[in-house]
């Protein structure tokens, strides 16, 4: 059952980042981030009750399960506005399985904190990697001419998109690390004094306030998105909030490392989207980089 949960998991959350293209580019990074939470977190609060309801958070425990919750949010904070930030300036087909190496970190802490290490996880590591410099190194050297978006009949504009690329890259890789680290701690640490869902809520609560700070603190505006591109903010909320939800819930069931790794799919599922409804075009070395990805994603989920 675990399995399945992190297969669904890999859906829902490809197709929430698929959205989240759409939504970071007409509302900003920031404020779809925040609305994003802000309907996860209401949407999920009118769920809890039929969902087990608040678990370890009020029924005495203390702090401390409010204390790791915190912490995940902070976590989640930055991973999430990390890879938004990426999928606002960079190619879906590139960017999306990039962040999708993840679990290369969580695989690595989960065999530091006692699970084992199989010879095709090794090797799906190795892949991994390969793939992540394969698509970072195509990209560098890509003519900007070849991408749909880039007026070649401007070379200035050619070279801002080109640098916006390699910029979405950089954010994709960062939202990698952070992403790997927040869900090692979230499968042996949070949701085991927490639980699935209520670890969801608390992320959701403490990811809305600490975005909000941050929209206040840089002077951008907290107005709500225009009408046009509120159904994408909560088709990405909806979509990432039940993802987290049936990750966690994988995470009770099966180890760690495995679902992560049948999550962390949803890179494909992107990708797919972007293939499919926007024809975005990678170089054949970024394509390389991409099927190796995959391939040590799957190696790794043996």
């Amino acid at each position: 059952m675990g399995i399945l949960f992190g297969l669904l998991t890999a859906l829902s959350w490809g197709s929430a980042d698929f959205l989240a293209r759409f939504a970071t580019r007409r509302t900003g990074t920031l404020r779809a981030t925040l609305y994003m939470q802000i309907v996860g977190f209401l949407l999920l609060t009118a769920a809890l009750p039929f969902l087990g309801g608040w678990g370890h958070l009020a029924d005495g425990s203390g702090f401390r399960p409010w204390a790791w919750g915190i912490f995940g949010g902070a976590l989640n904070t930055f991973a999430t506005l990390a890879i938004y930030r990426s999928f606002e300036i960079g190619k879906m087909a590139v960017v999306a399985p990039l962040s999708a190496s993840y679990p290369v970190l969580t695989l690595l802490l989960s065999l530091l904190t006692g699970e084992r290490l199989t010879p095709a996880r090794a090797a799906g590591i190795v892949c991994t990697l390969l793939g992540a410099v394969l698509v970072a190194r195509g990209e560098a050297s890509a003519n900007p001419a070849s991408d749909n978006s880039v007026d070649s009949s401007s070379p200035d504009r050619g070279q801002h998109a080109a640098a916006l690329r390699r910029q979405g890259i950089a954010w994709a890789i960062t939202a990698a690390f952070a992403m790997g680290f927040m869900f090692w701690l979230i499968g042996i640490r949070i949701v085991p004094v927490i639980g699935a869902a209520p670890a969801v809520w608390l992320i959701r609560l403490v990811s809305g306030v600490l975005t909000f700070l941050v929209i206040v603190v840089s002077r951008q505006s907290v107005a709500p998105p225009a009408a046009g591109a509120r159904w994408l903010v909560a088709g990405v909320a909806l979509l990432d909030t039940t993802a987290y939800c049936l990750n966690n819930r994988g995470m009770q069931l099966e180890q760690v490392s495995v679902v992560s790794v049948l999550a962390s799919l949803y890179g494909a599922v992107t990708v797919a989207y972007a293939a499919i409804f926007l024809r975005e075009h990678a170089s054949r070395l970024q394509w390389f980089g991409i099927a190796a990805i995959f391939a040590g994603i799957l190696l790794i989920s043996r």
